[in-house]
């Protein structure tokens, strides 16, 4: 018999952005930082992968911003609807140990992976010092969660609406300036990433990024998700999704999460039509 996956809980966090608990057991029980899943919302749906970002029982958490036809879809279940299909975890674990001293980063909805991979850290002895930004407050997502987590915890926003008037970078580079970091880690768009790890090169400090590039099997068979990390080609569903900053090569990572633009915006513009035509369905987040 086949096993459906059952929303436990689902919060809107910010505009857009959404947080659901999924009772997934066998992926609850194995799920590290830094790994994925990969879900179909019914027989007919497209697989999209997602970050766990929190493990409880036997349901794991995923946040996500509702910017296309699939996740606007997955916003619109409730608590007791089921999920078609739910593959994970994937991807390899972040590579926690006792280094000293850590930083972890995450900047809009790439702060969904951070508590996971800073609770890791913490357990395994570090001193953790956490960096999350938005572009203003209202977006920014998990704050007291971190601020438990996290030994020392900065604030930035994009407008000065919280904390650092700034992006997560001009902290870092201030960190950096003030005392030893021994290993960073960062999660969020692309050019965050890129222009964030930037930041540690001078200091010869050893970087890792969330790659989030197109992913359609999980397994490496497809080749979608191919990323040059070092002048050479990695699959981030398998290899990945943590890489060494330094080596990525940022620049065809952006070029190549624009490939299906186009087709998405089509697919997103029938979907409207649909709900248009069908009624918006579901009921409010709370």
């Amino acid at each position: 018999m086949k096993r459906l996956y059952k929303v436990e809980l689902a919060t809107k966090l910010a505009d857009r952005v959404y947080e659901y608990w999924i009772s997934a057991p066998q992926v609850a029980r194995h799920a590290r930082a830094g790994q994925f899943i990969i879900l179909r919302l019914h027989e007919k749906g497209e697989r999209i992968p997602l970050t766990i970002s929190a493990v409880k029982g036997d349901a794991v958490r995923v946040i996500f911003m509702a910017v296309g036809k699939t996740t606007q879809e997955l916003a619109m279940l409730r608590p007791g609807d089921s999920i078609s299909d739910v593959v994970g975890p994937l991807g390899k674990p972040s590579e926690i140990e006792n280094y000293g001293t850590c930083c972890v980063i995450g900047g809009g909805v790439g702060i969904a992976s951070t508590p996971l991979i800073a609770k890791e850290l913490k357990a395994a002895g570090n001193h953790v010092i956490g960096i999350i930004g938005a572009r203003s407050a209202d977006l920014l997502i998990l704050e007291d969660e971190m601020r438990e987590i996290c030994d020392d915890l900065y604030i930035t926003t994009d407008d000065g609406s919280k904390g650092v008037h700034g992006f997560a970078s001009d902290v870092l580079k201030k960190l950096l300036e003030e005392r030893t970091i021994d290993r960073v880690w960062i999660i969020g768009p692309a050019i965050m990433m890129k222009v964030t790890s930037g930041v540690t090169v001078p200091y010869g400090v050893k970087t890792y990024v969330s790659l989030n590039p197109i992913m359609v099997d999980g397994t490496g068979m497809c080749g979608s998700c191919r990323v040059t990390v070092g002048k050479e080609t990695k699959f981030a569903c398998v290899d990945g999704p943590e890489f060494d900053a330094h080596q990525v090569d940022f620049n065809e990572l952006m070029q190549r999460q624009r490939i299906y633009m186009g087709q998405e915006k089509v697919s997103l513009e029938r979907f409207a039509e649909h709900r248009c035509r069908c009624g918006e369905g579901g009921g409010h987040h709370e």
